[in-house]
């Protein structure tokens, strides 16, 4: 895995970050939005990387419906032989479903606790999973949110009373629970936590609220993480979708408050700034976002790599963002798909062999205008 020293924009560690917003996206986005550019947002806008350093870029034919009648669907990850695990937030059940779209429930989380943006999130399979037949979940309990581990029976199911605690006591709220897991290239799994809506702990290096996380499988501070515990970047408001682009960087979504929501790459032991500033503020000591969009244009969630593009579902922006990415980490200009065709977009994983995406809708979270169907899982092929 690449980690890159800390800093704020330019060449660092052999990475080029770019820091800003792309001009002709955010004109988009404000026509489409209704609302004028904001001056000073544009003012600090790079020229977006060109074409010709991009991967050949397609728009993908429209999804086609996998899956009907999910409560809520929130992690998906995918089993050695293709399956893929779905966790349901409200009910904190997790189903086995297949590449043709048959479900089978196997197990239920025991402590779950579905209060307001929390209950049974993310959800990772181990890289070992041949072997250990283990799967890491993350989930709202009845006084924090906490990661474990649940084993996979050879028939399939998971007994979800049985756990091994990986980290407890990450702060729950109301709102900003985070939720996002994802093991790394270098085999770490990696946890994206909010701030529970207590702002000023982001800051705060000893509580685990408004972080992301970088531990062993069994919950230890991965080696050589910058402060030595398990914190591996601070300063973050609520971080869902984690992603690894290319030569390993790690992209995190991050949730705005009334302006910029944001894609960051993430720099060991970088701070992100929350609740100092919100999107772009050019000072020392805080690491600039590489991409900033309209709170109303996205609400980030989840995220993905794959096609050489970031694709991100975004919840109130109702659609899916593609951010073509450079194999040096230079971002092209973002392109809005299916702009409210299928409502809140939640939840977006690249298939096993990276020929489509998984997005599952989230129309059932008490914010969204279900239709009769949701919600729904989404297959686009890439």
């Amino acid at each position: 895995m690449r980690i890159a020293a800390r800093g704020t924009s330019g060449v660092v560690g052999g990475v080029v970050r770019v820091v800003g917003v792309v001009v002709v996206a955010l004109l988009t986005l404000a026509a489409c939005a209704g609302a004028a550019p904001d001056p000073d947002a544009t003012a600090r806008v790079p020229v977006p990387a060109p074409p010709s350093d991009l991967e050949p870029q397609r728009t993908p034919a429209g999804p086609r419906v996998l899956l009907t009648g999910l409560e809520v669907p929130w992690g998906v990850a995918f089993l050695p032989d293709g399956d893929a695990l779905v966790t349901e937030r409200m009910s904190g059940a997790i189903m086995r479903v297949t590449p043709q779209g048959a479900a089978t429930p196997v197990g239920t989380v025991a402590g779950v606790v579905a209060r307001g943006e929390g209950g049974l999130l993310g959800i990772a399979v181990s890289p070992r999973f041949a072997a250990d037949r283990t799967v890491f979940v993350y989930y709202t309990s009845a006084g924090d949110n906490r990661v474990v581990r649940l084993q996979v029976a050879p028939d399939g199911t998971v007994d979800g009373t049985a756990q091994t605690v990986v980290v407890s006591g990450i702060p729950a709220g109301s709102i900003h629970n985070g939720g996002g897991l994802t093991f790394g290239p270098d085999g770490f799994l990696y946890v994206a936590t909010g701030e529970a809506g207590r702002r000023g702990p982001a800051q705060d290096l000893n509580d685990l609220g408004g972080k992301v996380l970088r531990l062993t499988p069994d919950g230890a501070p991965a080696p050589g993480n910058p402060f030595g515990t398990g914190v591996f970047t601070y300063g973050h408001r609520n971080v869902q979708g984690l992603a690894f682009g290319p030569g390993d960087r790690l992209y995190a979504t991050e949730f705005g408050q009334n302006t910029y929501d944001e894609i960051n790459l993430l720099t060991a032991g970088a701070n992100y700034g929350w609740p100092t500033v919100e999107g772009i503020a050019g000072r020392p000591g805080l690491a600039d976002p590489l991409l900033t969009w309209s709170t109303a244009d996205a609400s980030p969630s989840g995220m993905a790599y794959a096609g050489g593009s970031l694709w991100v579902g975004a919840l109130r922006g109702e659609r899916l963002w593609r951010v073509p990415l450079t194999p040096d980490g230079r971002v092209g200009t973002p392109e809005a798909l299916y702009t409210g065709q299928f409502g809140r977009l939640r939840t977006v994983v690249a298939s096993p062999d990276r020929s489509s995406l998984w997005v599952t809708t989230s129309n059932r979270d008490g914010r969204g205008s279900p239709a009769a169907d949701d919600d729904r899982i989404l297959v686009v092929p890439l």
